[in-house]
């Protein structure tokens, strides 16, 4: 009977054991759910070398000889902070401009030995050695980060440097309630203190965008002596119009508050109200709903507010 407290062997030696406990190897098999030439070979192992032996038995060991050279791996991280743009089928012909030789697998795989699989990671490399060598940026650096800054950007990413400097506002959809229809939530995230305002309204018009606004928000800020300076929001009609004629825009003329607009089919671009939407949708509304039935939008906007 053999014993071991290697959890990778167990199964194994549990073969072996049940074999000789049945006294029939075909059967041990069909129950552990192997083949009879699997059986042979683990009793071999066990015969020459002990129970120990099973360990890593059909397990290749690394060939470390199919690894590149230092030499190419150090010009292939080099390439990838110098032009973090680069993929890894255009870096490998660029290297191969230079005399190195490199698949794009083979970039791929030093990239991922070393953080640098995609043009986020390289980015940030290269601002990492500008911060610890003191370098100068070429042209292709510039470009980099200019890119990476327009990528962060459309995803959400975006510098602020004080509460009310950015503002994003959206608008989410609920659901409906009986006897009371459609329900709205007015959204608005401040992007540097991640303070959010909520309300619920039964439609989504300009009026409504603009009393979140005048009911919650600039009370708030003004209460702590903060302007608003700027506010994200999406393309809907809620938020854009012509100037005279729109409620919406012309309250944040009246307040001089600047309004930027995301870019169009890039929901992403405003993703400082999408993140908290999800949240709120699973933490709040899917529960709250389970819990309680409402009759009435006030006694949703109480347990929002609480």
């Amino acid at each position: 009977m053999l014993h071991t407290t290697n959890p990778n062997i167990n199964h194994k030696a549990g073969l072996l054991n049940l074999a000789e406990e049945l006294g029939n190897v075909s059967q041990a098999c069909r129950v552990m759910g192997v083949s009879r030439d699997t059986f042979y070979r683990y009793q071999e192992a066990v015969d020459n070398g002990g129970i120990d032996s099973l360990l890593n038995a059909n397990r290749r060991v690394p060939n470390i000889k199919n690894r590149v050279d230092e030499l190419t791996e150090t010009a292939v991280i080099k390439h990838a902070t110098d032009f973090p743009a680069h993929g890894q089928t255009r870096a490998s012909n660029e290297l191969r401009k230079t005399g190195i030789f490199i698949s794009p697998s083979g970039i791929r795989s030093i990239w991922l030995r070393h953080d640098l699989t995609c043009f986020k990671d390289r980015s940030r490399a290269l601002e990492e050695q500008v911060a610890k060598e003191g370098i100068i940026f070429t042209e292709a650096h510039v470009t980099a980060l200019e890119k990476k800054k327009d990528d962060d950007q459309a995803n959400g990413e975006i510098e602020t440097f004080h509460p009310g400097y950015l503002g994003s506002q959206d608008t989410f959809y609920v659901g409906t309630l009986k006897g009371v229809g459609r329900i709205y939530q007015q959204t608005f995230v401040d992007a540097y203190a991640k303070v959010a305002f909520a309300k619920l309204y039964t439609t989504k018009t300009p009026i409504t965008a603009a009393d979140l606004l005048n009911d919650k928000v600039l009370h708030f800020f003004s209460e702590n002596r903060l302007p608003i300076l700027r506010i994200l929001t999406d393309r809907g009609t809620e938020y854009c119009g012509k100037v005279e004629r729109h409620d919406y825009q012309l309250y944040l003329a009246v307040n001089d508050i600047d309004h930027t607009k995301t870019k169009v089919r890039s929901p992403q671009t405003n993703g400082i109200c999408e993140r908290f939407h999800k949240p709120i949708l699973q933490e709040f509304y899917q529960v709250t709903f389970r819990k309680k039935l409402y009759s009435e939008l006030s006694e949703l906007q109480k347990d929002l507010d609480e």
